[in-house]
């Protein structure tokens, strides 16, 4: 059984770093344009990367000669891109006819096991055994669920007006983000 105290820590870490409720207005969105989520699907698929990483985060990089610097700069231009679509309003991921597509490509990945939460599970692993991380990813992919399959209820209580707010807000954090990951990891590329 895992320390209890630790388990938290890298509960709440993986938390902030998911951030599924900062994502929520970009989900909405996600959901409108594709027509519905598949949410068991989009969470079982963002714990399968979450397990892989974990577990074999490091040599998987290396097998396709990617470092995990390059892997986060490559997630940090998807999640900036994203954070464009929400604050300005235009469509740079076109929706696809193929729901199952969109629930893996943006929503799994990189929204919910982007390169920040593989990086960071890369991360964790060297303070904290696997099974401590193991749970506390299983507890993420609970939030995860919780909240993909409340969109519909979440989109009432907000309303239309709360929501563009919202939307344009995490938009903002998103690019920051972006720009943060961006900035952390391109130093050590560029030679």
């Amino acid at each position: 059984m895992p320390n209890f105290d630790e388990l938290l820590t890298v509960t709440f870490t993986l938390f902030a770093v998911i951030d599924i409720l900062g994502s929520i207005p970009l989900l909405i969105t996600l959901k409108k344009k594709m027509g519905e989520i598949q949410e068991a699907k989009a969470t079982l698929i963002s714990g399968a990367l979450m397990i892989l990483f974990l577990l074999a985060g490091d040599k998987f990089l290396s097998i396709l000669g990617v470092d995990v610097r390059s892997f986060a700069v490559g997630g940090s231009i998807v999640i900036f891109i994203l954070g464009l679509e929400m604050v300005l309003g235009i469509e740079f991921f076109k929706s696809e006819d193929d729901v199952k597509s969109g629930t893996v490509v943006p929503i799994a990945f990189p929204l919910i096991a982007g390169s920040g939460t593989l990086t960071t599970i890369i991360s964790l692993k060297a303070n904290y055994d696997n099974i401590t991380v193991s749970v506390a990813i299983i507890l993420n992919l609970l939030i995860v669920y919780i909240v993909l399959r409340s969109l519909a209820y979440i989109e009432k209580i907000i309303g239309p007006g709360g929501l563009l707010a919202i939307r344009k807000f995490f938009g903002v954090v998103l690019l920051a983000i972006a720009v943060k990951i961006f900035a952390t990891n391109a130093s050590g590329l560029i030679k």
